[in-house]
């Protein structure tokens, strides 16, 4: 599914997603990412839900949002308490869903300018 076309001001888009990965701005990335309208990490440790611990959270919650979504994969699922609890303590919004509601909503948030980052598992 097409997302977005326009990147005229340098930021990091979501362009599309699907079975292949996302494709942020020029490039598809296949494996899992975190991403803010200024910053990509890639590749981000987990490839799966049962894979992903308390750690690979707090790369995303280093760079400072306001919101961060977590996008599941294919279907919403929803991490343990232990992982999710440090993240919402700390005042930051936490958003759980399919990792293509989380590309649509990113993009959304992104336009608004707000601070706003996206952590995607990819599984192909």
């Amino acid at each position: 599914m097409k997302i977005h076309q326009d990147n005229t001001d340098g930021s990091y888009r979501i362009i599309r997603h699907g079975a292949e990965g996302v494709q942020i701005n020029n490039q598809l990335y296949a494996q899992s990412v975190v991403v803010t309208p200024d910053q990509l990490i890639s590749p981000w440790p987990p490839s799966t839900l049962m894979e992903m611990t308390l750690e690979h959270l707090k790369i995303a919650q280093t760079l400072d949002p306001e919101v961060m979504l977590l996008g599941t994969g294919a279907n919403q699922q929803f991490p343990t308490r232990e992982i999710m609890r440090p993240i919402l303590q700390s005042g930051i919004g936490l958003e759980v869903m399919d990792t293509g509601s989380a590309c649509r909503t990113y993009n959304i948030l992104m336009g608004e300018g707000r601070r706003v980052v996206a952590a995607l598992i990819i599984s192909t």
